[in-house]
């Protein structure tokens, strides 16, 4: 592990990386125990990133830990995981204030059980002046959700005169949506083998490089982030322009 960490170039760190955690029902599926079991031992995954994160200087890091669809599972395993979700938030707080990590969230918030809600507000209240990296959990958040309700606060704004359509913006919509005051991952992480970005971060999400491994959630480690990062590092992020127009950029 220490090798493939000193291969990373420090000053070629993407600023913002964002992972999709799946594959916690496949795990437990494997070792015949219920899902749940899975999420459980998800956390461990969670811990990996995060310190590994902060360790080697990533400013932003954001989870996808649950989505609106995900509210469609059997009930059992919904109040499993938002159970989990408080007795995790409540532990790993002072984890966070130790290493100077910032707790954010991002999605539709009020949908969460009321102990949830309350427990993650006191952390997010709790981390507000930490500085070393933005921990950022997607909760009941799907991307079409986040563009909706963009377009609705945009519209409601045009309805009462205080945006014409010609003001509308690219940058006017990005502030509309919930990740405003965070940058645009330049790393997607996925877990489980799967190719797809499943309803996250879709704006967002536009010039951001795709990494999939094929090793389930729980199986993640820091390693694993190291590894992620590195190959980004060798590729070429050309944004629209040949790699000719980049080098005379350089």
């Amino acid at each position: 592990m220490q090798e493939l960490k000193e291969k990373i170039d420090k000053k070629n760190l993407p600023s913002h990386i964002a992972i999709i955690m799946d594959g916690n029902g496949r795990w437990a599926k494997k070792k015949g125990l219920m899902r749940v079991f899975g999420h459980e031992s998800g956390v461990k995954s969670v811990r990996e990133a995060v310190e590994g994160a902060a360790e080697i200087g990533i400013k932003y890091l954001t989870l996808y830990a649950f989505s609106t669809e995900n509210w469609n599972r059997p009930q059992y395993e919904v109040n499993a995981l938002m159970k989990l979700l408080v007795k995790t938030i409540n532990k790993e707080t002072k984890t966070l204030m130790d290493n100077d990590i910032k707790l954010n969230a991002i999605g539709d918030l009020q949908s969460l059980p009321k102990d949830c809600f309350d427990e993650l507000h006191e952390a997010i209240a709790k981390t507000s002046n930490n500085k070393h990296m933005t921990l950022t959990l997607a909760l009941s958040y799907s991307s079409r959700w986040e563009i909706v309700k963009a377009v609705k606060e945009i519209a409601e704004k045009a309805e009462k005169g205080l945006l014409k359509s010609n003001d509308i913006t690219e940058d006017i919509f990005t502030s509309h949506l919930v990740t405003a005051n965070i940058p645009d991952p330049e790393l997607l992480i996925r877990t489980s083998g799967e190719h797809r970005i499943s309803n996250f971060l879709m704006w967002q999400l536009s010039y951001a490089e795709l990494y999939f491994t094929k090793k389930l959630w729980p199986e993640f480690n820091r390693n694993d982030l190291f590894e992620a990062i590195y190959d980004y590092q060798q590729r070429e992020r050309r944004f629209g322009m040949t790699s000719e127009q980049l080098e005379n950029v350089k």
